[in-house]
């Protein structure tokens, strides 16, 4: 049973039809979107107890603004859809998404449930990367091309250390181990310093 096994709240419901829709043919992770959207949603429940259905909502659609038409206001209508919390936690997502490219990040970890589904979609990020860097047959090599990933560990690492008192044990112990193999595994790669 996961937080999506039947039955489920009516807006987890929708909010599930919702990213089968808008993550058509979408692909996260060389995955489909959906896929990605779903393993997130599922990752907090298997760390938060009873989460709310708002949390799982937008764990479900947080890339949606990066595939919705640009109109109408993707945010005006999940706030129709949904009220006010699923829409407020994707734009903080997708906020700290787009910070990412900036030089020094910010990290916040004052807002419970955005820091909740930021950590669950960092863990199925990472954890499908290490997949995929070991399905590749040479991992160093699989890091190697991915400079701006490489320059981002340092930032998931403060992230977690700054999250870490805040979030579940378990959850925690999950970025961390996902973030321990990546830094194990891209020892010795030289990295470029962000602009």
């Amino acid at each position: 049973m996961t937080v999506l096994s039947p039955p489920r709240a009516a807006t987890v419901d929708r909010a599930l039809r919702d990213a089968q829709r808008w993550c058509a043919g979408q692909v996260i992770d060389d995955r489909p979107a959906l896929a990605h959207a779903v393993r997130v949603a599922v990752t907090i429940g298997e760390h938060v107890p009873n989460p709310a259905p708002d949390l799982i909502a937008a764990a479900l659609l947080h890339d949606i603004p990066d595939f919705a038409p640009r109109t109408p206001d993707i945010y005006q209508v999940l706030a129709v859809a949904y009220g006010s919390q699923v829409p407020r936690i994707i734009a903080a997502l997708q906020a700290e998404h787009q910070a990412l490219d900036m030089p020094d990040p910010p990290i916040r970890v004052d807002d419970r449930p955005v820091l909740l589904a930021s950590t669950a979609d960092k863990i199925v990020a990472l954890t499908s990367l290490l997949r995929r860097a070991h399905a590749s047959g040479d991992v160093t090599d699989f890091l190697r091309t991915r400079p701006a990933l490489l320059t981002l560990l340092p930032h998931f690492r403060a992230f977690h250390q700054a999250a870490h008192p805040r979030l579940p044990a378990g959850m925690s112990a999950r970025l961390d181990t996902a973030l321990t193999l990546l830094e194990r595994a891209a020892t010795g790669i030289p990295t470029a310093s962000k602009p």
